[in-house]
């Protein structure tokens, strides 16, 4: 009896270690790979480079009058008294701190535009992602992108597949 009672629970086990093997499908995919391949990502990244095209003219406008007002300064500084010396030189501290706060906010709001413009495509990426996953039956997709992995899995790489389920050639 005791022998039965081993057989069957070996059998069991066997039954669940097949199961649970032939559920798991794993693939990978570069997901940057993805979405710069797709259109909607292109688009986004002549938009956002033509908002910090305009926030770089006015960084070098300022950095211009900068530049002018102190070689003012400069020249007129022989004929200036101590005091008008003294203010124009705190004006243009006042410039130069004004410049490196436009660039901080510049560099902040560049960023807010790049995840405002590629959330929509990521999404979008994601989505077919998953959509391929679950009509090819695959319990994991691994990115492969981030590059933690040393040695890609054995599995499926669906790049190919999400491309054409997005219509991208």
């Amino acid at each position: 009896m005791k022998k039965y009672i081993v057989i069957l629970a070996v059998a069991v086990a066997g039954l669940f270690s097949i199961n649970a093997s032939a559920q798991s499908k794993v693939a990978h995919i570069n997901s940057q790979q993805l979405v710069e391949a797709m259109p909607e990502a292109k688009t986004a990244q002549t938009k956002i480079q033509a908002y910090a095209d305009t926030l770089d003219r006015d960084f070098k406008s300022m950095q211009d009058e900068l530049q002018t007002q102190a070689k003012e300064l400069d020249t007129k500084a022989p004929t200036m008294s101590p005091n008008m010396i003294e203010m124009k030189q705190k004006q243009l501290q006042d410039m130069q701190r004004n410049i490196q706060a436009f660039q901080q906010s510049a560099s902040q709001q560049i960023e807010m535009k790049q995840s405002q413009l590629m959330k929509p495509v990521i999404d979008k990426a994601k989505k077919a992602i998953e959509d391929v996953a679950k009509e090819k039956g695959y319990t994991y997709v691994i990115d492969t992108y981030q590059g933690t992995l040393l040695v890609t899995p054995a599995g499926d790489d669906i790049l190919a597949l999400v491309k054409t389920k997005l219509g991208i050639k």
